[in-house]
C-alpha cells in the first residue's frame, strides 16, 4: 500500500487559511457554529484553524461554500510557485488603502458595495458579481461587504456594458451600488 505522506505542518497551513478567510467575513467561532446550523462547530473549527485536526475534501467544500469563497481559497498556496496574486505588482496595489478600503483624492478608483450588489435585480448583476469575484480571487480579500477596483477595471467592466468608463461610474450610482460618488 502506499501512503500519500505530507508536510508535517500541511494541517496548520490549511488552518491558518481557514482562520485568515473567518477572519475576513469578520466572524467569530461561535457566529460560524450559529449560522451555520452547528455544522460545523466552534470547538472543531477551531482545531483545523490550529492544524491540531485534518479536515476533509467534502467538509472543506461545504465550509468553501458556507464562507462563499472558492474551494481552492482555504488552501494553503504552493511556497515552491509564485503566484500572480502574491507578486509584488499586486500587493503594491493593496497599498494605499485605509481601513474601509477606500483611498483618499480622486484617482478613478470606485468602492463598491458587494451587499447591495446582492439585492439588485439589473441584468448587470451576475456580470458584475463574476468579474468583481475574479478580483476578490486574485486579491485573496473575502470580506464580501466592499471591493475597490481600479480605473482600469471601472473602464474594463464599462466595456462589458458597451459604454465608457464615465457612463459606468453612473449606472452603478444609479444602482446604488458606488459608495465614493
Amino acid at each position: 500500500m502506499i501512503e500519500e505522506t505530507m508536510p508535517s505542518n500541511y494541517a496548520q497551513r490549511v488552518g491558518e487559511r481557514l482562520r485568515a478567510v473567518r477572519k475576513q467575513k469578520r466572524l467569530s467561532l461561535q457566529a460560524v457554529e450559529a449560522a451555520s446550523d452547528q455544522e460545523f462547530k466552534a470547538s472543531v473549527l477551531g482545531a483545523y484553524e490550529r492544524g491540531e485536526r485534518s479536515i476533509s475534501v467534502p467538509r472543506l467544500q461545504r465550509l468553501a461554500d458556507f464562507y462563499a469563497v472558492p474551494v481552492d481559497q482555504l488552501l494553503p498556496r504552493d511556497t515552491s510557485a509564485v503566484s500572480w496574486a502574491s507578486s509584488p505588482a499586486t500587493r503594491a496595489e493593496g497599498a494605499g488603502r485605509g481601513a474601509e478600503g477606500t483611498r483618499s483624492g480622486d484617482d478613478g478608483r470606485v468602492t463598491i458595495d458587494l451587499t447591495k450588489l446582492e439585492a439588485v435585480t439589473a441584468p448587470e448583476r451576475d456580470l458584475l458579481r463574476r468579474y468583481l469575484g475574479m478580483i476578490q480571487v486574485q486579491r485573496q480579500d473575502f470580506n464580501g461587504r466592499m471591493i475597490t477596483i481600479r480605473s482600469e477595471d471601472v473602464r474594463a467592466i464599462g466595456c462589458l456594458f458597451d459604454m465608457s468608463a464615465e457612463g459606468m461610474r453612473r449606472r452603478l450610482d444609479d444602482l446604488g451600488l458606488r459608495l465614493n460618488a
